[in-house]
């Protein structure tokens, strides 16, 4: 009986290891809950590249969008747990979501082994151009000695640039009016216009404007200063010691993936994420490269959820 346990176990361990070679033998589907043509899509689509040479598979892109995110993390959930539906994220999707809806119908340490956290986005914090200020500090002094007459835009209740300049006011004690947006083009349209005085938004369309005139950029929310604004200082260099907020992207599949195919797939986008070519091309789109594997994404996740949540209680903010 010993040996018959014994030839089985090899059989089995064999098996396995079968089966972890022979992953992927199929394409691979990535889900986005947004909308085509975002910051989340021009990453997938930068990352994927890549990804089908060193899987050697073709990578389909499915846009799922609807309700922040949920409804394409929702189809995730329920799909089976073989390391051919993925879904690519973010701070949004994954820690902010659970907090703003009280009927959520997933639960993110739950129902998602997270595979690769990828990237970190900071945000820049803008002023309308004619603003007399050109410092941080100096639109602090500009909005305290006006209490309540500054407002901020954002692209709606509950996002990333909702709750960012909510934390900037806990930080410093400031009195802002909270103007929430259909999506954050109108919401620049009226920074511009002087409709709205203040504005935190993703790197990459910030330097855009910054550099046009349009907006004045003060200071960026990272560690580090942003190679896409390197003029633009951080807001610890600010004077706000500690002040370091940025956003994630991140990829995971449903949960109960086995872990030899979790594995394949960390290990995957590892070596994609050791390129320079990759990771210059991430930071000419304003993200900047973190690559984090499956267990510490975890902790990282696990560790996000209470801080965001901490946010989204002192903004008042609610979806439901």
């Amino acid at each position: 009986m010993k040996i018959v346990r014994r030839i089985f176990a090899v059989l089995l361990i064999a098996a396995s290891t079968a089966a972890a070679a022979a992953f992927p033998d199929k394409p691979i589907r990535v889900v986005i809950g947004f909308p085509a043509g975002g910051p989340l899509d021009q990453h997938a689509r930068l990352l994927t590249e890549r990804l089908q040479a060193v899987l050697g598979q073709p990578i389909i892109i499915d846009y799922k969008a609807g309700a922040g995110g949920t409804v394409g993390a929702q189809e995730v959930m329920k799909a089976a747990p073989d390391g051919y539906t993925l879904m690519l994220a973010n701070t949004g999707v994954m820690v902010i979501n659970p907090a703003l809806y009280n009927r959520l119908p997933y639960q993110t340490t739950r129902d998602f082994t997270p595979i690769a956290r990828t990237a970190m986005q900071p945000l820049a914090l803008l002023v309308n151009p004619k603003l007399p200020v050109n410092s941080l500090n100096e639109f602090m002094e500009y909005a305290r000695a006006r209490p309540g007459q500054v407002n901020y835009g954002s692209a709606g209740n509950g996002g990333i640039s909702h709750l960012v300049p909510e934390m900037f006011k806990s930080a410093t004690g400031l009195f802002m009016v909270h103007i929430p947006y259909r999506g954050s083009a109108p919401a620049f349209t009226d920074l511009m216009g002087g409709q709205v005085q203040f504005m935190a938004e993703s790197i990459p369309q910030a330097a855009g404007y910054h550099k046009q005139g349009k907006v004045k950029a003060l200071a960026v929310t990272s560690r580090e200063r942003n190679p896409a604004l390197p003029d633009t200082p951080t807001v610890i260099e600010s004077g706000l010691k500690g002040f370091e907020v940025v956003g994630f992207y991140g990829f995971l599949a449903p949960a109960g993936l086995p872990r030899d195919v979790t594995t394949r797939l960390s290990e995957a986008f590892r070596q994609v994420m050791a390129s320079p070519d990759i990771r210059n091309r991430m930071v000419a789109q304003g993200a900047d490269p973190a690559f984090l594997g499956s267990e510490d994404f975890a902790r990282f996740l696990a560790a996000e959820m209470p801080r965001w949540a901490e946010a989204v209680k002192k903004s008042g903010a609610r979806l439901d």
